[in-house]
């Protein structure tokens, strides 16, 4: 007989190992409910309504990842502990193009860098519409292209 899986409500998190030993701890939280139907217990999905209440702020992953990456980067290279993007790119693996794109994230106006810190940006900006749209250097001209996605 197989065992069925089980949904646990611990609310308690994860621990993971990082390569450098350190422990992280992650937290997955999933809006459903459990309730009993006909004797057995069915997995209820919320109305969307709620769960548009309740996640109002929507945090672009990558987004975030890539800018964290670039502020991370910009200190090295201000910091003098690297000379050049390409230099970074070799430690960390990667395509030179690739972290000079990334690098352009920090010429982001700051309130713009809030928003999207804080899960309020616009739906449609993610690291792929920067990957594939120049970005001004200008903050006030920043800011007309972050009112034009609204309209």
């Amino acid at each position: 007989m197989k065992n069925k899986p089980k949904i646990e409500a611990t609310g308690l998190a994860v621990r993971r190992k990082r390569r450098d030993g350190d422990e992280i701890r992650l937290t997955t939280f999933i809006p459903i409910k459990i309730r009993k139907r006909g004797g057995r217990a069915v997995v209820v999905r919320p109305e969307v309504a709620q769960v548009q209440a309740k996640t109002a702020a929507v945090h672009d992953q990558p987004l975030l990842t890539a800018l964290s990456r670039a502020f991370y980067w910009q200190q090295l290279l201000d910091d003098g502990v690297v000379e050049t993007g390409s230099e970074i790119a070799k430690r960390e693996g990667l395509h030179h193009s690739t972290v000079n794109e990334l690098l352009r994230l920090t010429l982001l106006e700051p309130d713009i860098v809030k928003a999207i810190y804080a899960g309020q940006q616009p739906r449609c900006m993610s690291l792929l519409w920067f990957q594939r749209n120049p970005l001004p250097t200008d903050w006030v001209a920043q800011r007309e292209v972050v009112a034009g996605f609204d309209s």
